[in-house]
């Protein structure tokens, strides 16, 4: 540990230049007193650190001195791979090994190219979670990452998706995924060794490829074994195609609806891709009032019918018709929940 430090603390020089002992303590997250015996450590080491007294000193390398210490390790390579998003490398448990990666490599690099990355770390940051939306409470989302990194199979306990209850699992990760500020796990699983296998965990396709959200797991347990990646999977396409199946699962029917010119423009923002992406396709020319009219997929009247309301009155619903009225009955009781009734 103490020999990392010294190098990050020599490699901090050599990238920032002259730096006081409070900027170097609290960059490395230690005392002043580790500061100065670390500098004393390097110095007899025959590094040529200069100190200069004062409220506007601070130490400097002499003389241009540059270490060629710069090497990565393999876990500092993975992180760089986050180096645009340091809060998802945080949560994954890579924080400190990514800013140990990147300092590394800002030494590596000459002056102009330096002052380059430092410009686009300035001016681009990613902020995954939606609007009015938080990210995932996820404590087990490091445990996660290292079982995917390690090829280890974990023993998770964790609540069903959209029923109550819970659900014993030993899952095989692949992959995590990070989608509108919420984590999933990509797993092959089988049935835990302390479950008590049900017709459900006995069935063939208990190996298939799953999705977890990794919020809801409540245990997690890491097994003292290895698993083998399936043969050519592909994280990123097998979540393109899950995506996309598990989306056209979610409708159910459809519905024709009328929009008006100002409801075009907020429907990237109201409703799914999906039903944005029917609108464009099915839209009708616009009428003299500028109204067009599409058909769109829906998951049930009841949902429909919240998700139409956040339109207002520039939208209505031509069909179905058991839609239509279910959608006047809504408004009429508001109206009568409002006074106007």
């Amino acid at each position: 540990m103490r020999a990392s430090r010294l190098l990050s603390l020599l490699l901090l020089l050599q990238t920032r230049g002259r730096m006081s002992a409070q900027e170097l303590a609290d960059t490395l997250e230690v005392s002043v007193r580790t500061v100065y015996r670390d500098v004393e450590s390097l110095s007899l080491a025959g590094i040529p650190i200069y100190a200069d007294r004062g409220p506007t000193g601070g130490y400097q390398l002499i003389g241009g001195y540059r270490t060629r210490l710069t090497g990565l390790s393999s876990d500092e390579a993975e992180s760089l791979f986050l180096a645009g998003t340091p809060s998802v490398a945080a949560e994954l448990g890579l924080g400190a090994t990514l800013a140990s990666a990147q300092l590394k490599l800002l030494a590596a690099l000459p002056d102009e190219l330096r002052a380059s990355a430092d410009r686009i770390r300035d001016r681009f940051y990613l902020d995954a979670p939606g609007w009015f939306q938080g990210a995932d409470q996820t404590p087990y989302l490091a445990l996660v990452a290292a079982a995917v990194w390690n090829q280890r199979p974990i023993a998770v306990r964790y609540l069903r998706a959209g029923r109550a209850g819970e659900r014993s699992r030993t899952l095989e990760p692949l992959g995590v995924v990070l989608k509108a500020g919420a984590w999933y796990l990509v797993a092959r699983a089988r049935p835990a060794p302390t479950a008590t296998p049900s017709h459900s965990d006995t069935t063939p396709d208990t190996h298939a490829i799953r999705m977890y959200r990794v919020s809801r797991i409540l245990t997690l347990e890491t097994l003292d074994e290895r698993f083998e990646r399936p043969d050519g999977f592909d994280l990123a396409a097998h979540w393109r195609a899950w995506s996309e199946e598990f989306e056209a699962r979610m409708y159910h029917g459809e519905a024709t609806v009328r929009f008006s010119p100002r409801a075009r423009e907020l429907l990237p923002y109201y409703l799914s891709p999906a039903v944005t992406r029917a609108i464009e396709q099915t839209a009708s020319p616009p009428d003299a009032a500028g109204w067009t009219q599409a058909v769109i997929p829906i998951e049930s009247h009841q949902h429909a019918i919240g998700e139409l309301l956040r339109l207002g009155a520039e939208a209505e619903v031509v069909a179905p018709i058991e839609l239509r009225q279910r959608m006047a009955a809504t408004v009429s009781a508001l109206a009568a929940r409002y006074g106007q009734g």
